[in-house]
């Protein structure tokens, strides 16, 4: 099969696309023909060293894809071949990754596709929707009724955010590009503010004055300062982005508030947590609520210089989608 791999941890240009063996399937594991992956930011992370994580190699890079099962293990229970299913947590802690013709995933780890949802819609959103889906309640609690201010809000994972907030019932403060704010109020966001706005606290300050109870910064600045100083008492940061940030942190403002910070990735995310994510994720995605701002579809031989654009900052609020054959 083909498939984009690297042999050592490195820049782009170690990803190779050629020919490796076809994975095979254990007693609990599923073959899958893959139809489309796509590339994240914890990708680079994985293939550049950065993430520290078991890579067998040669390793085929990429978490996510959704495929057609082709062959059901033993135990694999829930399957059948011929279904239409995705994954987005392959690629990391020792499984092989999604960029290649055919993968195996633990049966764990998979899920079905709902009816009638475009392919390159949905693998282009369980990624950045899980992460925001993890952020937000196993990790952030959010709850029906609270203010949560998302910076960075247009991205793929601070849109998913909005997105998941306003859909359990809570308010939005989003903060983002100036051409990226009517994009956030679209999705349903009370209000949006350029994040360059040189008074972008006060106008914050004066939408939430009884604070904000819980904050998320996709772009990785992380400006602790300000984000504690709109806390409301009992509020909670959420860090999700931003390997190599090294923030200030008001210590004496955060506890007399009884705050709370806590630090997030979605690679130590359990199966549990993953299939409950999924779950919200196919309901929304069904429905058209949750779907890709923009996509752009190039064949698997591109994975490396995805990685090499990505990492150069040129897909902002677009992904692109790799397919096998095309």
């Amino acid at each position: 099969m083909r498939a984009a791999f690297i042999e050592q941890p490195g820049p782009p240009e170690n990803i190779r696309y050629g020919e490796l063996p076809v994975p095979v399937p254990g007693p609990t594991d599923v073959l899958v023909d893959t139809l489309a992956t796509t590339v994240n930011p914890v990708d680079t992370f994985v293939r550049s060293g950065l993430f520290p994580t078991p890579l067998p190699l040669p390793f085929v890079v990429g978490r996510d894809l959704v495929g057609t099962v082709t062959r059901v293990g033993p135990g694999a229970c829930g399957f059948s071949v011929g279904d239409r299913v995705w994954t987005n947590s392959l690629g990391h802690g020792g499984r092989q990754g999604a960029a290649a013709e055919r993968a195996v995933v633990a049966a764990d780890r998979l899920y079905p596709l709902p009816s009638g949802v475009p392919v390159e819609d949905a693998v282009a959103v369980v990624h950045p929707a899980a992460t925001a889906r993890l952020a937000l309640f196993t990790h952030g609690r959010l709850r029906a009724g609270e203010t949560v201010w998302v910076a960075g809000a247009g991205g793929n994972v601070g849109s998913a955010m909005v997105v998941l907030a306003v859909d359990a019932g809570a308010r939005v403060l989003a903060t983002a590009a100036a051409r990226d704010l009517d994009h956030c109020r679209d999705l349903g966001a009370a209000e949006a503010f350029d994040y360059r706005d040189p008074h972008l606290s006060a106008r914050l300050a004066a939408a939430c004055p009884s604070g904000v109870d819980l904050h998320l910064d996709t772009s990785g600045t992380n400006d602790l300062t300000s984000a504690v100083e709109l806390l409301a008492p009992r509020g909670r940061i959420v860090l999700l982005a931003g390997a190599r940030a090294r923030p200030v942190l008001p210590v004496g403002p955060l506890y007399m508030k009884d705050c709370s910070i806590v630090g997030f990735v979605i690679s130590h995310a359990t199966t549990a947590e993953l299939a409950e994510a999924a779950t919200d994720i196919n309901r929304l995605v069904a429905t058209g609520r949750l779907r890709p701002r923009a996509t752009e579809v190039l064949p698997l031989s591109a994975t490396a210089e995805t990685h090499a654009r990505l990492e150069r900052g040129e897909l902002h609020g677009r992904r692109v989608v790799l397919r096998p054959g095309s």
